[in-house]
């Protein structure tokens, strides 16, 4: 037999085999889908009744925080597994370089509307931001566009999109975007025209005009796409299962204990000064949108204002004190200066509309 004929029924059985291990995880993603949505609308009876059986009111402090924790827990997990192996799937798509060589060399305008637009949909947080900022800048991204992607990519991500859209419905998730999308455009066009190179830490800028290394190679199968969404899946549940938990207990807490006259003078619409205080108070904290989330629904179940505590959910997300912590190995005092105070009042501007129209 050739050898021509050889390497056609290896390639064949290659082929089959890739085909029936791609079927099967459709199917597994088609039955897990099928169980999330039987499961997840019975969550809230299922609260009520563990709330109930410990001989509890549903109406009492005890018995309200208890329900808030029950029923939030797995549908916040639930939401969150969901939309980062669907999520997961989109991301096999980017790699960092090619993340990179998408942005490198665009102008400004564009290429900002461009960073903050991949920032949403590539799996960075602000923990990857020094050595995205120095691989960015070594690839010929502009200073301006590298802010856009940053200050996009852990506040305006899936998983706050996903889980805004569970809680609060897809009006709210739609005009976060928009405006968390146009802060992030805005601050990076600012600090573009601003020339701030020179603030950039002396060992950055020796290599800002190099080139970063690049990477090539065939596209994932479709089978490898799933392993990827699901290994992300795994990934982010190691990394937020604690914030989660965290963030549901104090949302909990506040839920059943926190008297509703208290937030409504601290952060209720009527309050001038509660979307200030709100960034402020979101700065010193660390977390993920899954673990602040919980207390952001919390907050406006007592009378808190929708814009205040957004506002103060995009302040711990994109301007939290460790990340800025992180930020200063790369940047002088002066230009983080200058980022925490442009992204700081788009953050307010977003939540006075927010308190104006919502």
């Amino acid at each position: 037999m050739s050898e021509q004929v050889l390497t056609g029924l290896a390639s064949g059985r290659t082929g089959s085999g890739e085909s029936g291990r791609t079927g099967r995880w459709v199917l597994i993603s088609i039955i897990a889908a099928l169980l999330w949505i039987a499961i997840y609308p019975r969550l809230d009876g299922w609260a009520s009744a563990v709330v109930t059986t410990f001989g509890l009111s549903l109406e009492s402090r005890a018995g309200e925080a208890l329900h808030f924790f029950l029923y939030d827990t797995p549908k916040i997990l639930m939401l969150l597994a969901a939309v980062v192996y669907a999520v997961g799937i989109v991301q096999s798509f980017f790699s960092p370089e090619r993340t990179r060589a998408l942005l490198s060399g665009r102008r400004l305008g564009f290429g900002n509307t461009l960073a903050a637009g991949l920032g949403v949909v590539t799996p960075f947080c602000s923990c990857s931001a020094v050595p995205l900022f120095i691989g960015f800048l070594s690839a010929g991204v502009p200073l301006g566009v590298t802010f856009s992607f940053l200050v996009a990519a852990p506040m305006v991500n899936e998983i706050a999109l996903a889980l805004l859209f569970g809680l609060f419905g897809w009006r709210v998730a739609i005009a976060y975007l928009a405006l968390g999308l146009a802060v992030a455009v805005f601050s990076g066009l600012v600090i573009g025209r601003l020339k701030m190179e020179r603030f950039l830490e002396d060992w950055v800028q020796k290599i800002q005009g190099g080139q970063a290394a690049t990477t090539t190679g065939s596209s994932p199968t479709w089978e490898r796409r799933f392993e990827l969404a699901w290994a992300h899946v795994k990934e982010i549940f190691a990394k937020v299962w604690v914030y989660v938990l965290i963030g549901i207990a104090v949302g909990a807490l506040i839920h059943g204990y926190v008297p509703e006259s208290l937030m409504v003078k601290i952060m209720g619409r009527g309050t001038w000064w509660s979307v200030p205080a709100a960034v402020v108070l979101g700065i010193p904290m660390y977390s993920n949108a899954a673990g602040i989330l919980p207390v952001v629904e919390a907050l406006i179940g007592k009378g808190a204002a929708m814009g205040s505590t957004l506002a103060f959910m995009m302040s711990v997300t994109a301007l939290s004190l460790p990340e800025m912590l992180i930020l200063r190995k790369v940047l002088k005092p002066t230009l983080i200066w200058t980022f925490i105070t442009i992204v700081g009042i788009g953050i307010l501007l977003v939540g006075v509309i927010f308190n104006l129209f919502l």
